[in-house]
């Protein structure tokens, strides 16, 4: 079957393996259409595998990740030869759609309605060995700030722009929220800087005058004294 409503990117799942560690890859689904389109993800092993995002809802010329996360396997593999598949399924919807209109009927077969699927095998690659790293390069690179990441690929604007997907991320904050946030923060911390600024200006300021008060009243108690002595000197000579 041509593939219209969606374009599934790779063709394969390559997950590395790695003995008790949980690996994971991505899948990218992108809209071909300009109309509303249904997905869901299967697998024929689903308690070896989870999915994130599994279910939802593509926007016109939209498109979304999907991650895959692999159990962390106990045992080593004499070979890499996987037999798990999974399947993505998708059909059109009617426009505005919403999660409210999703549920498993849309993927049941009835006249009329037009059901695309992608099969995708499952490949073990061998995970990347740790590079040789002096201990002191491993902790700074550590400690350094690093990118959001889904599992090896940033991700894109379009995902939370053009993808919608109620069910499965109601309990993510919205990157608004997040933005609103994260400039108040930044406005409250910009204006204990100032405050704090303006305190140190005060200060300074105050220690100035009171430096030259006290200069002026100790030039004056120096004429007054100067001026005292002067006119006693002056009387006893005249005396």
């Amino acid at each position: 079957m041509s593939r219209t409503l969606l374009r599934v990117y790779p063709s394969e799942l390559k997950i590395p393996y790695e003995v008790k560690k949980q690996r994971s890859c991505c899948m990218q689904l992108t809209n071909r259409t300009d109309q509303f389109v249904a997905f869901k993800v299967k697998t024929t092993n689903p308690r070896k595998y989870s999915v994130r995002h599994s279910c939802g809802i593509l926007l016109p010329r939209g498109s979304c990740n999907v991650t895959v996360t692999m159990q962390a396997p106990m045992e080593m593999l004499s070979d890499h030869h996987c037999k798990d598949k999974f399947l993505v399924q998708s059909v059109v919807m009617q426009d505005r759609a919403t999660m409210k209109d999703f549920g498993p009927q849309l993927f049941t077969k009835a006249s009329g309605r037009v059901i695309e699927e992608v099969k995708l095998r499952v490949v073990y690659v061998a995970a990347n060995p740790p590079s040789p790293v002096p201990e002191e390069e491993e902790e700074e690179e550590d400690s350094s700030p690093r990118s959001e990441v889904v599992c090896g690929e940033k991700s894109s604007p379009t995902f939370d722009a053009a993808y919608r997907c109620i069910g499965a991320s109601a309990s993510e904050p919205s990157c608004a929220e997040s933005t609103s946030v994260l400039s108040e923060l930044v406005e409250v911390r910009q204006r204990a800087v100032d405050k704090q600024k303006i305190q140190q200006k005060m200060e300074l300021l105050g220690e100035k005058r009171s430096s030259q008060q006290g200069f002026s009243l100790t030039f004056v108690v120096f004429v007054f004294m100067s001026s005292v002595f002067i006119g006693h000197f002056m009387n006893e000579v005249k005396v």
